[in-house]
């Protein structure tokens, strides 16, 4: 079934082949060889007018930049340096992106993305050839709206067959300046609340301290101008564990932070923070959060429903492997401020970190019934620089994202 599927995504580029073949034959017998020009294999798009995912299959890593919107925000220029795209071509889209055309550009190419409504990039990643995929995948997610508005929820309808790349013939234009920042979108969910206190220590409730250090990460975020904060809850209140995911998949998060305090109740020895990120057996109940609508449960190609299951594994995976390394930046910023458990970096089936394309982490920061770690979560100083290394490990997980999709 899936050698079938990728044989139709390997089909975009065919008729391009003997054109290339004779441009090498025709190359200078003395000339240096250059190295092979990435080639697009096929482009797909899924959405609606709200927003769209293009995903662009590609036989080797590609490095990539936003160019400014052409036409203001109906139009989104990417630059391709290293792909090859002798001529031109170009096609329709789906949803919110309405055409599109891969021109050749000075270097490489550049793919332009025409919309039906304003909108703008709110992230990309690569994702490397993995089990049952031979080929790299470059993922572009846009949303409706202009810059700097809050970014809509971009849904995920059953994604279209590739499209096979038609050849025109067309002039190619000069880049465009860098396009203006996007905030990435930060969810903060501060554990328990409400009728329900969390762990207690005979001065302090769990869900106190979380509100607290929620509200000083977020001021710190915000304080940058880089980021847009949600929050699951900024008071106390109650808010279920389902609607605490559906807040940060609606809100098109580009990283969830859930923020508790250990217990182990009576014992008072026990100190020090871990970071959670999603076990395999959590990984499993993925569907407690999806609901009919989801692209990842539809129907695959001709009827062929374990597509959708592949397309869902592997959008995990790369949640759970990016879940992974912002773990691990956590670990080692917090390893130098304050105690860790001896296996800091953990694995669980905790029903916040269920989303499947959301990267998500759960940070104890102490345990409450700790009359060290209690002293450190409850006084505002000390607090809020616990909060201060979480942002910084905020800060370089995006920047390193940053550099893997522009360089």
């Amino acid at each position: 079934m899936w050698a079938a599927w990728a044989s139709a995504l390997g089909s975009g580029l065919a008729r391009a082949a003997p054109m290339a073949a004779a441009a090498l034959a025709c190359a200078p017998a003395f000339a240096e060889e250059a190295p092979a020009p990435v080639e697009v294999l096929a482009l797909r798009f899924s959405g609606d007018r709200a927003g769209a995912r293009v995903v662009v299959d590609l036989d080797q890593p590609l490095a990539t930049k936003v160019l400014d919107q052409e036409g203001g925000a109906r139009r989104i220029v990417l630059g391709l340096p290293a792909v090859g795209a002798r001529g031109g071509f170009d096609g329709s889209g789906r949803g919110l992106v309405k055409a599109w055309k891969l021109q050749s550009a000075t270097p490489g190419a550049r793919l332009i993305l025409d919309l039906a409504a304003d909108g703008r990039v709110r992230r990309r990643f690569l994702i490397p050839p993995g089990e049952g995929v031979a080929h790299y995948r470059y993922v572009i997610d846009l949303a409706a709206g202009r810059l700097p508005a809050a970014p809509a929820p971009v849904p995920s309808p059953a994604v279209d067959p590739p499209i096979k790349l038609a050849h025109r013939s067309r002039s190619a234009g000069p880049p465009a300046a860098s396009a203006p920042l996007v905030r990435k979108v930060v969810v903060i969910d501060a554990g328990h609340g409400g009728h329900d206190p969390g762990a207690r220590s005979a001065t302090s409730n769990e869900k106190d301290i979380t509100l607290a250090a929620a509200l000083a990460l977020r001021d710190r975020l915000e304080r940058t101008g880089r980021y847009k904060v949600v929050m699951t809850r900024a008071s106390d209140v109650y808010i279920g564990l389902e609607t605490r995911v559906r807040i940060a998949r609606r809100a098109g998060a580009d990283l969830f932070i859930a923020l508790h305090a250990d217990s182990a109740g009576s014992d008072t020895g026990p100190h020090g923070a871990s970071v959670y990120t999603l076990s395999d057996s959590g990984g499993a109940r993925v569907g407690q959060v999806l609901n009919r609508h989801e692209w990842f449960s539809r129907t695959g190609a001709k009827g062929d429903s374990g597509v959708g299951d592949i397309l869902l594994d592997l959008t995990q995976r790369s949640t759970r492997n990016r879940s992974a390394d912002f773990a691990k930046l956590v670990i080692e910023r917090l390893g130098d401020k304050v105690d860790l458990l001896p296996r800091s970096q953990r694995d669980a089936g905790y029903f916040v970190l269920l989303a499947p394309d959301v990267p998500a982490v759960l940070i104890e920061m102490g345990f409450i019934t700790s009359p060290l770690d209690e002293l450190r979560l409850t006084d505002p100083v000390q607090r809020g620089a616990l909060m201060d290394t979480v942002a910084a490990a905020i800060d370089t997980y995006f920047a390193g994202e940053t550099r893997l999709a522009t360089r």
